[in-house]
C-alpha cells in the first residue's frame, strides 16, 4: 500500500471522514519518522499545536479506520506506524532493535490456520522476540 500523507489523506476522503490538521499532523509526524513512534512520541513531534488528548483520539480514529497500525512489540510499547504493506516483527529482547519481517514467510502458517479453523483472518501481526545478532552470545 502506498503510504505517503497524501494517498492517506486520500483514503480519510473516500472514506467520508473530514481531513482535519490535526489528522494530517499525526499522519506527517508517522511519515516523517519512517519507522514506529510511541503516543508520546508523536505528541512530542506535533506539540504544542495538539493536546496530548487530541493526539490519542486521532490516533484512535486512524486505527480505527486503518490508516495507522499499533503494534504490541516485544518491549512492552504500544508503537504506532502507517498501515503500508503487511509485515511482522523481530524485536531484540536484550538491545530492543527492531527488525521488519515480509508477511510472505508467514503466509503458508496463515493459510493452514484458515484452512483448519474455518476462521478468515482479516489481520495479523506477530511480533517474534529473541536475540539479535549483536547481542547474542558466541557459540548460540
Amino acid at each position: 500500500m502506498t503510504c505517503s500523507p497524501l494517498h492517506l489523506a486520500e483514503q480519510i476522503r473516500e472514506k467520508g471522514f473530514r481531513l482535519t490538521n490535526q489528522r494530517i499532523a499525526i499522519l506527517n509526524a508517522l511519515h516523517a519518522s519512517g519507522g514506529h513512534l510511541t503516543r508520546t512520541e508523536i505528541y512530542d513531534r506535533v506539540a504544542p499545536a495538539l493536546t496530548e488528548p487530541t493526539v490519542y483520539r486521532n490516533l484512535d480514529f486512524l486505527v480505527k479506520h486503518g490508516l495507522v497500525r499499533v503494534t504490541h512489540t516485544g518491549n512492552g510499547r504500544l508503537e504506532y506506524e502507517l498501515a503500508r504493506h503487511p509485515h511482522h516483527h523481530l524485536v531484540c529482547r536484550t538491545c530492543g532493535a527492531e527488525m521488519e519481517l515480509a508477511a510472505e514467510i508467514m503466509q503458508t502458517i496463515f493459510d493452514q490456520l484458515e484452512s483448519t479453523t474455518g476462521y478468515h483472518l482479516t489481520e495479523n501481526h506477530i511480533t517474534f522476540t529473541g536475540i539479535c545478532p549483536g547481542c547474542k552470545p558466541t557459540g548460540v
